[in-house]
């Protein structure tokens, strides 16, 4: 559905044209035209060439643009790097040699075009509705964990239960922003009125349980996290089987007091019992919990729980997603190995899909479809999941990551600006967002972005502990190393070998550290410190297709040419292995390697060119511009079209 459009002719005060190369910016039509050509451009991105047009050569710093684009909106950076480096590719911009948007270290951006500045003749002009007027800011809540007055320890997962349950029936409401549990810190989770202001909340529910024989109360209060106020107030008395009842009793009455619309939609929604089993209700939650450490050993315990809810309750669709979730960490704990655990991701899709159809209005499922789907490289199916998931509760953090990993290009980089915006300390959206920035071939925008995560990381331990990051060091580092910076890249895949990262996946990155590692050595003519990095890299995983070929490089060097050439041959063994499992990207991305190792350049090329073409939309090949072991493709006309398609592809 298009915008709805207001006409207005005024002929006074109109916004000025710029003029600057081939481009006309019509500040008062809201347009650029490149010649005839209408350049297609964000809202934000207009608004940005306008603030630095107005100012040529002036310094334009980044607080500037925040105060600029969002007025009385909390972004983080990130979300200024994205918009100029979108405002760059509409422009056709090199960051490196710039002819429009420089930029000024660590301060903001400067417009070196020479611009000419004229006004514009009288004309009506269309705005859009919705950049003329916005409506009211919405209310920032959080649910903490509520307290267990009795201190049973048999009912001590209702704390989890409750509060999770009580997010969910305020997630179908528009008035409010809801900020999940692991988005807040652990002191706001435990209902601390600073550190929820701290968490830029404006109301925190609190709240209580006392189970006595069959009956239990709930108790709970909606606290200004300003002014330390309680604004609401609720309290409900009955049965323990009817705790749902007592849960929906308690939002109802919170609503109520905080004067919140509910449409009949939402009503429903809140009104909409997941189980009628209580049992069934408290292994979904014990499962929660166990899948929330990011602890693989958990996982099988978690798995037992999430099936225990089933048996209880066969069509308990929140049960299907955690089976789903489960299921898709132990693929996850397996995906670097040549021949990963397939199985447990076709068992994943389908506890997706059976807790779609079981309830379709369910968000939560939707989005872990959107993510499994995307793993499987199945990148249709996962956009459509992952835009009903936003569609359905558009404030869920989750969702828009879920989408952001199924899409690729501008869609990506705004779903993980929506997700820095209401999640900062996760990390992987910074990482998710440098990925298109170096396939644009714009590693100076992407080690800006993968910085920012490292620096909030740093500030917010105790929530990022939650979600620790793994990669951003070492991207940071092949980053690093493709700009000929050896030293920095050393000390990158080093920081990356001894930060806290995930469990799930430190192996993994050790892995790809230690193969940094040896490229640096390369790089620096070390090659007996390649070897032994390789070796390194070899002993996580013994068959894995770039280690081999760094290795097989490093012995040539030294002059050890049988020994090269086993490596080289157990390379091309592990690349069949990831042909045969289904593994294709990878399989090309490391035959181009071992091409260039034996002297095959064309061949090289011709493989990275086949990739772009097969490959469905999405990701595939982001790392070529980095990748130590196509340095030497990068005079060669073919490269230089192989990175124009990626390019393309990262619009």
């Amino acid at each position: 559905m298009r915008a709805a459009v207001h006409w207005s002719a005024s002929a006074v005060n109109l916004p000025p044209a710029y003029r600057f190369g081939p481009f006309r910016f019509d500040a008062a039509a809201y347009q650029l035209l490149a010649g005839d050509r209408t350049v297609s451009l964000s809202p934000k991105v207009m608004d940005l060439l306008r603030l630095l047009a107005s100012r040529p050569s002036q310094l334009v710093t980044k607080e500037d643009i925040l105060r600029e684009l969002w007025p009385d909106v909390a972004v983080t950076d990130n979300a200024v790097t994205q918009v100029v480096s979108e405002l760059r590719q509409a422009l056709g911009d090199d960051p490196s040699s710039p002819r429009y948007v420089q930029t000024v270290p660590r301060r903001g951006y400067r417009f070196i075009a020479s611009v000419q500045v004229s006004t514009p003749t009288a004309a009506p002009v269309r705005v859009p509705a919705e950049r003329r007027t916005s409506g009211p800011a919405k209310r920032v809540i959080a649910v903490s964990d509520f307290r267990n007055v009795t201190a049973d320890v048999n009912d001590d997962w209702m704390a989890t239960g409750i509060a999770e349950t009580v997010t969910n029936d305020l997630r179908s409401l528009r008035d409010l922003r809801v900020i999940d549990r692991a988005s807040v810190s652990d002191a706001a989770r435990y209902a601390s009125i600073e550190a929820a202001r701290a968490c830029g909340l404006d109301l925190l529910v609190v709240g209580s349980y006392q189970r006595s024989g069959d009956r239990l109360r709930i108790t709970a209060r909606a606290i200004d996290a300003h002014s330390g106020e309680a604004v609401a107030h609720s309290k409900a008395d009955g049965p323990v089987a009817g705790v749902f009842e007592l849960q929906d009793a308690i939002v109802t009455q919170l609503l109520r007091s905080l004067h919140v619309t509910v449409t009949a939609a939402a009503a429903a929604r809140i009104g909409a019992h997941e189980t009628s089993s209580l049992e069934a209700y408290r292994a979904l939650t014990e499962g929660r919990l166990k899948l929330e450490t990011l602890n693989p050993a958990d996982v099988p315990e978690a798995i037992r729980d999430f099936e225990r809810a089933i048996a209880l309750d066969a069509r308990y669709a929140h049960a299907y997603v955690g089976l789903a979730h489960a299921h898709l960490w132990l693929y996850e704990g397996s995906r670097a190995r040549n021949r990963p655990n397939t199985a447990e991701l076709r068992a994943a899709i389908a506890y997706g899909r059976r807790a779609v159809e079981l309830d379709p209005g369910l968000g939560e499922a939707h989005a872990a479809l959107a993510f499994l789907l995307a793993t499987s490289g199945r990148q249709q199916e996962a956009l459509e999941a992952g835009r009903a998931a936003v569609a359905l509760e558009p404030n869920e953090w989750r969702h828009r990551f879920r989408l952001g990993v199924a899409a690729w290009g501008s869609e990506r980089l705004a779903c993980f600006d929506d997700v820095v915006h209401l999640f900062p300390e996760f990390a992987y959206a910074y990482f998710g967002s440098a990925m298109v920035h170096v396939a644009r071939q714009d590693p100076g925008g992407a080690e800006e972005i993968l910085r920012q995560g490292l620096a909030v990381q740093q500030r917010e331990t105790s929530k990022a502990d939650r979600f620790p990051a793994n990669g951003l060091h070492w991207l940071i580092g092949l980053i690093r190393l493709a700009a000929g910076d050896v030293e920095r890249a050393h000390a990158e895949f080093d920081r990356e070998l001894t930060s806290r990262g995930s469990q799930m996946y430190a192996a993994e990155y050790a892995m790809d550290a230690y193969d940094g590692h040896g490229f640096a050595c390369l790089a620096s003519g070390d090659a007996a410190g390649a070897e032994a990095m390789f070796g390194k890299a070899l002993a996580i995983y013994p068959d894995h297709a770039r280690s081999l070929v760094g290795l097989a490089d490093a012995r040539r060097r030294r002059g050890d040419s049988r020994a090269s050439g086993d490596a080289i041959e157990h390379a091309w063994r592990a690349i069949q292995e990831l042909k045969e499992s289904g593994r294709t990207t990878e399989a090309a991305m490391a035959t181009s390697f071992g091409q260039v190792l034996t002297d095959r350049p064309d061949a090289a090329a011709a493989t990275l060119r086949q990739l772009l073409e097969d490959a469905p939309p999405g990701f595939a090949g982001w790392t070529i511009p980095i990748e130590p072991l196509l340095g030497g493709l990068r005079t060669m006309p073919a490269y230089r079209d192989i990175l124009r398609r990626l390019a393309e592809r990262a619009a």
